[in-house]
């Protein structure tokens, strides 16, 4: 089990490297698709409903020989890429919508598999959302009076429609005049997320590379006229079931999943990870639960985060754990600082546990067998 960082937008880059490297940090997840790209992020600072992201208009699908540069780049401070996450809408936004265009983005969407796997890029973490993330609001009041993202669904008009020709939080296209609200059900979604799975995860097998899948956030019901796919748990175990393959896994949010209502966080944890289920984690900590909660700092929610790196490291877990979404110190560089702080208790916590307890000490044998066997 290894402790690593994110890197997307400025940060994908030699000085961002340089930080990972300075951490400590071996392992980076790389995000590819530029949020920030015409976003309004004033807007979101002054208070509106967030995040607002920018758009991916005419972004040219990711070829072999841009991820193989990325992949140089970072081997050249020291650092791999333990995967690459979410996908730019304009590739998949047919697919999530079942438009006419879906079969033609299929095909490219598994170039980009085979490309990834050919350039040693291992998983390819994504969130199959028509909304996205959305609906939270920035708001000083993490420990000390950190800015932080927060969520009161009593506080949004979340049945706002989903604006024309957007996707994932994210504009794909301008939008058509006179366009109807989108309206997608809970089985139509299903539907279209089960023949993406038909249809990919072979081309994932075949390429060395897992997909790995994050679940709702906010984890509601349903959000602008669109219904979400893995708002509990127990959508993880249907999610697999789909599609019973080492190349079908998870992208396992903790804070994600402990914003959900049902079912306990520690042994959802542990039961995903004695499957050999869970590709990467998002180390996050959160205060409450749906209809309302609070992201906090890593040491400072209501998740015991210690038993969460006991019980995964127990299970015989041997992934990276990436800092999510961290409240802002207040500094001149407040993204830098967080996640170093953060960076640094985890680092701590892993080291703390690994030296306390066995691995795999949870697992039974016969289950020791078979995660060493999906691990090869």
């Amino acid at each position: 089990m290894k402790v690593g960082l994110s890197l997307y937008g400025k940060l994908l880059s030699e000085d961002g490297a340089r930080f990972a490297s300075q951490l400590g940090v071996e392992d980076v997840v790389i995000h590819l698709t530029d949020y920030a790209r015409n976003a309004n992020d004033a807007a979101y600072r002054a208070g509106e409903v967030g995040p607002i992201n920018g758009d991916c208009i005419d972004v040219p699908l990711w070829t072999f020989d841009y991820m193989s540069e990325i992949v140089d780049m970072l081997r050249r401070h020291g650092l791999r890429i333990a995967a690459m996450e979410n996908i730019s809408p304009n590739f998949w936004s047919d697919i999530l919508l079942d438009g006419p265009a879906k079969r033609r983005q299929m095909e490219a969407l598994k170039q980009l598999v085979r490309d990834a796997g050919r350039a040693g890029i291992p998983v390819i973490g994504y969130n199959f959302s028509i909304a996205g993330v959305w609906g939270w609001r920035l708001k000083p009041v993490a420990r000390g009076g950190a800015v932080t993202a927060t969520f009161n669904l009593d506080e949004i008009d979340w049945e706002r429609p989903l604006p024309d020709g957007m996707v994932g939080n994210m504009r794909y296209r301008a939008p058509m005049p006179g366009a109807e609200p989108l309206q997608v059900s809970e089985t139509e979604l299903w539907e279209r997320f089960a023949w993406f799975l038909r249809e990919l995860v072979p081309v994932a097998e075949e390429a060395g590379v897992r997909l790995a899948a994050h679940p709702d956030d906010p984890p509601v019901e349903r959000l602008r006229g669109t219904a979400r796919l893995v708002n509990s748990h127990a959508k993880y175990d249907r999610l697999l079931a789909l599609a019973p393959s080492r190349a079908n896994a998870l992208e396992f949010c903790v804070g994600s999943l402990a914003e959900m209502r049902e079912r306990d966080i520690y042994e959802t944890t542990r039961r995903f990870a004695r499957m050999g289920a869970i590709a990467y984690v998002h180390f996050r900590n959160v205060r409450g639960k749906v209809p309302s909660y609070v992201e906090t700092f890593v040491d400072d929610g209501d998740v015991d985060m210690a038993r969460i790196v006991r019980i995964l490291h127990e299970e015989g877990f041997d992934g990276v754990l990436v800092p999510d979404h961290v409240p802002e110190l207040h500094c001149p560089a407040p993204w830098h600082a967080s996640h170093a702080y953060t960076v640094g208790y985890m680092k701590a916590l892993v080291s703390a546990i690994k030296s306390a307890v066995p691995a795999n000490a949870g697992a039974q044998p016969e289950d020791r067998s078979r995660i060493a066997a999906a691990a090869r």
